[in-house]
């Protein structure tokens, strides 16, 4: 047990991981809600979507999603500001790989 508690390590990610929290419940959650209703407006008033904001609404989403894993033990990947800004596809293809999977399993 005392090899655990001095752990650098564990410590290290101790403190992203309460950092990481901190951003994602103050920033990251009123930021999305930004980008939705913005997103919401243009829809209402030009009866379109922006391009620009789905980019960067679907990489804040991806971010997010990283964080999470990240938070919940489910990957040791630190996200950015560790390793680079998430691209818009990055989802696309690591969800789709993980669907098709899926879907063969249960055949």
């Amino acid at each position: 047990m005392k090899e655990y508690l001095l752990a650098g390590s564990t410590w290290i990610r101790g403190i992203l991981m309460l950092i990481f929290i901190l951003f994602f419940y103050h920033i990251g959650i009123y930021v999305i809600a930004v980008f939705i209703l913005a997103q919401f407006g243009f829809l209402l008033f030009t009866g379109k979507l922006n391009e620009h904001l789905l980019n960067l609404g679907q990489t804040l989403s991806i971010y997010l999603y990283q964080l999470m894993l990240y938070l919940t033990y489910n990957s040791d990947d630190k996200p950015f500001p560790f390793k680079q800004w998430p691209s818009p596809n990055e989802l696309s293809k690591n969800y789709l790989s993980q669907v098709s999977e899926v879907s063969e399993d249960s055949i």
